[in-house]
Parts: C-alpha cells; sequence; structure tokens
C-alpha cells in the first residue's frame, strides 16, 4: 500500500520496523534511517527473507534539516516515523512539511539545553501543517499515545463528560541490574528528576520530585510504590477531553532506582549543564547515559510484567461512573517475538498503528493533531491485532 520511513534505529524503532515488516499489507517497504548506518543495516540483514516488505537503508543527522529533506524526496515515504530523539522533532517535522508528507511521533519536542517538555513548539506548525494538506500526528506511543486513544474511547463509549483521568504506568520488571533505566537513559533521568505537576481546575499545580507518593494493587503485577510525574499528555487531553477538572500521571519506581537516582543527582551526575573536562566541554548526563547499561540490551534479562492504563471518573446521563482501561504486557514474552522488552514493545507497537492509520488514510485531517482527536475505535481494534489487547474493569479501586 505505501512506504514508511523510520527516523532512529533504537529499542522502539526495532519493534515498530518489525511490526511494519508483520503487516506488509499496510508497509510495502521500510525505509530504516539513522545516524548509525551499521544498526539499520543489521536490522535489515536480520529481518530479509522473513517478510515481503522491501527494507532500505540510510543514514542521517535527524538534527539537520537539509539532510532529512534531500533524504525523504530521494526515499518518497508516505509517511516518516519519527522515532529518533525529541530533540530532533522539530527539525524531522520542518523536512516533512517540506517534502509534503505526513508525520508521526511518540514524544513531545524539548529542546536539548532545558529539561522542559511542552507541545507549543510543535503547536505552532497547526496553520502550515494544515495549508501544506499533511497531517502531524503526535504522540503515538503508549504514553503519551495509547492513553489519549484509552480517553477518547471511554468519551465515547462511556461517558457524557470526563471530569479525572488518572494514568498509572507500572513497570514490574526486573533486569536484574542495580541501576538502569528501560528507555533512553538521558530522557528517563531529564523526566524522573524534573518538578513534578498535575493539572486542577484549569491551572497546573507543581510539585517537588518525587513529592507525592501512592500504592496501587497493579492486576498481575502486585502491590507498587507509585509516585507522581508530569507528563506530556497531561496537557494535550486537558484541552481535549471535555468536563476534564483533574489529570494525574502516576509511575512506578523501586526503592534501589530512586536511592541510586538520589545519590547520582546529589554528586551532579543529572546535570544538563555542560562542564569542562581535560579541556573539553562534556554534559554529565550525557557521560552517565554511556556508563549505563544500553536499554535495548535489556530484554533477555527482564522478567515480569507492565501494567499501564487509565482510571476514569465522569458522567453518564447525570450519573457518576467509573472505569478502568490498561493493558498488561510481559517482558519475556515481547523479547521472544521481537527481541526487546515491553516498554520498548508498548511504545514500538502504538508508533506503527499511528503510521498505519495515516497510511490507510483511516485517519485524515490535514494539521497538527494529538492522538486523542481522531476517532478511537480503529486504533482500539489495531491494539488487539498486533499485541496490546486492553482490559475493562467498571469497577476499580480509585487513587486517593
Amino acid at each position: 500500500m505505501g512506504k514508511v520511513m523510520v527516523i532512529g534505529c533504537g529499542g522502539v524503532a526495532g519493534v515498530a520496523i518489525r511490526k511494519c515488516c508483520a503487516n506488509s499489507r499496510v508497509f510495502d517497504e521500510v525505509c530504516i534511517a539513522s545516524r548509525t548506518l551499521s544498526k539499520c543495516d543489521a536490522l535489515k540483514a536480520e529481518l530479509e527473507g522473513k517478510t515481503k516488505t522491501r527494507i532500505t537503508t540510510a543514514q542521517v543527522d535527524a538534527g539537520n534539516v537539509a539532510e532529512l529533506t534531500a533524504l525523504i524526496e530521494r526515499e518518497k515515504p508516505q509517511v516518516v516515523l519519527n522515532l529518533a530523539l525529541p530533540y530532533q522533532d522539530l527539525t524531522i517535522m520542518e523536512a516533512c512539511l517540506a517534502t509534503g508528507t505526513h508525520y508521526v511521533d511518540t514524544a513531545n519536542y524539548e529542546p536539548e539545553d532545558t529539561a522542559k517538555f511542552e507541545y507549543k513548539w510543535q503547536w505552532a506548525y497547526r496553520e502550515k501543517f494544515e495549508k501544506a494538506g499533511i497531517t502531524a500526528l503526535l504522540g503515538s506511543g503508549f504514553d503519551p499515545g495509547v492513553t489519549g486513544v484509552f480517553s477518547a474511547y471511554a468519551l465515547k463509549h462511556y461517558f457524557d463528560e470526563i471530569n479525572y483521568i488518572d494514568i498509572l504506568d507500572c513497570n514490574g520488571g526486573d533486569h536484574g541490574y542495580p541501576f538502569a533505566t528501560n528507555f533512553n537513559p538521558e530522557i528517563n533521568i531529564r523526566e524522573v528528576s524534573a518538578k513534578g505537576s498535575y493539572w486542577e481546575d484549569g491551572h497546573w499545580v507543581e510539585t517537588e520530585p518525587m513529592e507525592i507518593k501512592r500504592v496501587y494493587n497493579f492486576a498481575e503485577v502486585g502491590e507498587k510504590d507509585m509516585y507522581l510525574l508530569h507528563h506530556e499528555e497531561l496537557e494535550s487531553l486537558a484541552l481535549n477531553i471535555p468536563g476534564i477538572k483533574r489529570i494525574r500521571f502516576f509511575m512506578t519506581f523501586g526503592e534501589s532506582y530512586l536511592t541510586h537516582l538520589k545519590c547520582l543527582e546529589n554528586v551532579g551526575m543529572t546535570s544538563i549543564e555542560p562542564i569542562l573536562y581535560e579541556g573539553k566541554e562534556i554534559v554529565p548526563l550525557q557521560f552517565l547515559k554511556a556508563v549505563l547499561p544500553d536499554p535495548a540490551a535489556l530484554g533477555p534479562r527482564t522478567k515480569g510484567k507492565t501494567n499501564i492504563g487509565c482510571i476514569f471518573t465522569g458522567k453518564k446521563n447525570g450519573k457518576e461512573q467509573h472505569l478502568y482501561i490498561y493493558n498488561v504486557c510481559d517482558h519475556q514474552e515481547c523479547y521472544k517475538e521481537t527481541g526487546s522488552q515491553a516498554v520498548s514493545y508498548t511504545t514500538g507497537v502504538p508508533a506503527m498503528i499511528g503510521a498505519m492509520m495515516l497510511m490507510t488514510g483511516t485517519w485524515n485531517k490535514p494539521g497538527v493533531h494529538n492522538i486523542e482527536e481522531f476517532d478511537p475505535d480503529p486504533f482500539m481494534e489495531a491494539l488487539k491485532e498486533w499485541g496490546l489487547p486492553y482490559q475493562i474493569n467498571e469497577t476499580p479501586c480509585l487513587v486517593e
């Protein structure tokens, strides 16, 4: 049916590319483009002969608009799937604009020199994409991504209005290392060490990092400590889901992770401010990333399950009701299928599905849009088909 260009070749990209190749009726061709060509070539060699999808590879600097534009013009994909770093969202969007190509990502833009992520930079492109007649689909991972689809689905089928959303992200997996991150360490640590915040009564309420803790009993995982973080989908859901009074995001962390993180913070290793070392400027967090285990290598070691979902409180026919929609994913099953652990899997599968929605024209709305702005039903069906079946609980335990 068409060609997708995947920019990036890390753990999430590996899952998304494998799923595109498994879905060859939609993705005739896949071009894998990354700064490190050898990684792209290795994945191509692994997949060729196992799929009807034609695979090509390319080297590209995702921070260089001219390079990206030239590559997109040469390869002519219908959709560009951005699975590079969030710092590179705007350059890839610029190249898509220049070439008239649909755009999909999984995480919103953040400047490299500031640990701040919000949608304003990407939303500023709304009119340009609309005039160009192309779609930018923002946040087609799990959170953001599936959490937005769950919200739109709950509103469409269960509520007249949704007043409260609690997004719960539980990783019950154990990789055996004293300290490691389940996705890009630089992005993960920036996210966790930043101040928390939640949306309530039309404004942001800011909290200190890890200030608010709750304990929740997750299906198939068990009781876990979870902490309130700022997360990007809070910003878009607050605008796009009618009736919202409060949205919060919680993520689970073990004591070992938090103790190590606090020690690293205390000695300055999580800083993004450059320091001079032996005549060279280095960023401590980037150095830390280089010495930590590669998240892509955690797959064979990680055991246990993830449980990610949304608890909704709202009204239907004037009566208050509750709903919990969630997915449980097994790390070892994900590794058997794709060679990646469940954190990469739960992001990579929705990335492929988002690209598929645009490739097939199922979703067609020129402009820059967050995922909850589209009809959730075809995406929800695709989740079941492509490895992320969801559960629905109409009498959930609520978070205080």
